[in-house]
């Protein structure tokens, strides 16, 4: 089937595996750059606000790349820039703030950690690894999906953004099943160290309020409706 979107163009400003497939199954064809920013660097009162701007921050560092190279060359079509970000709240926004670097320290702990013991299994030894405290925060709780899309049709100069909110809850997830998800490593590079979409994951979801591919990084529907706006 042909593309969608062949009276204009499209760049998604991300690296996200996730965002890439759900956009393709939108039926768009579109080209990928990503965004070297600072995200420690920006902070809002809230979370709503937070992701529009980190979102908004990746478009405007994208665009300048794009200035640099002439990257953009002149013609009928219009080019729109998609970019995005997704927080997790998992308790409060205080927790928000601590989260994604406790999260990473953790992770990177417990990755080397087995790989310490898979070092000493060889050698005969044993050693007790501690499970991290996101991945327990998620089994049996609730987390809070605070994400949001900007289109800027990089032709016309029109920006249009906007946020939205999902809750997630999930059941009691086993021990092995947090240890096999780290030991892959993927979650690693996530954010808030979730994949819903995960076949290890998925199965202990026990509710989505909203929808999957918000959780996922681009809710289609808010993700449409900005094209159209932007265009």
């Amino acid at each position: 089937m042909a593309p969608k979107n062949l009276s204009f163009k499209i760049i998604l400003g991300s690296s996200s595996m996730a965002r890439r497939k759900i956009l393709a199954d939108m039926g768009y064809d579109f080209t990928v750059m990503t965004a070297d920013i600072d995200e420690k660097s920006i902070r809002k009162e809230n979370a709503e606000e937070l992701v529009v701007a980190l979102a908004e921050a990746k478009a405007d560092a994208i665009m300048s790349r794009l200035e640099t190279t002439d990257h953009l060359e002149e013609n009928t079509h219009p080019t729109l820039l998609i970019t995005a970000d997704t927080i997790f709240l998992a308790i409060s926004y205080l927790h928000l703030l601590v989260s994604r670097w406790r999260c990473t320290k953790e992770l990177l702990e417990k990755s080397r950690q087995v790989r310490k013991k898979r070092a000493n299994s060889s050698k005969g030894l044993s050693e007790t690894t501690s499970l991290p405290a996101q991945g327990k925060g998620y089994s049996g709780g609730q987390a809070t999906v605070v994400g949001s899309v900007v289109v800027t049709n990089l032709t016309k100069g029109i920006r249009k953004g906007a946020w939205e909110r999902s809750e997630v809850y999930f059941h009691e997830i086993p021990d092995e099943v947090i240890d096999s998800l780290i030991e892959e490593g993927i979650i690693l590079n996530v954010a808030g160290g979730l994949m819903l979409e995960h076949p290890l994951t998925l199965p202990f979801v026990d509710t989505v309020i909203g929808t999957a591919d918000h959780v996922m990084g681009l809710p289609r529907s808010l993700t449409e409706k900005l094209i159209q706006e932007a265009l």
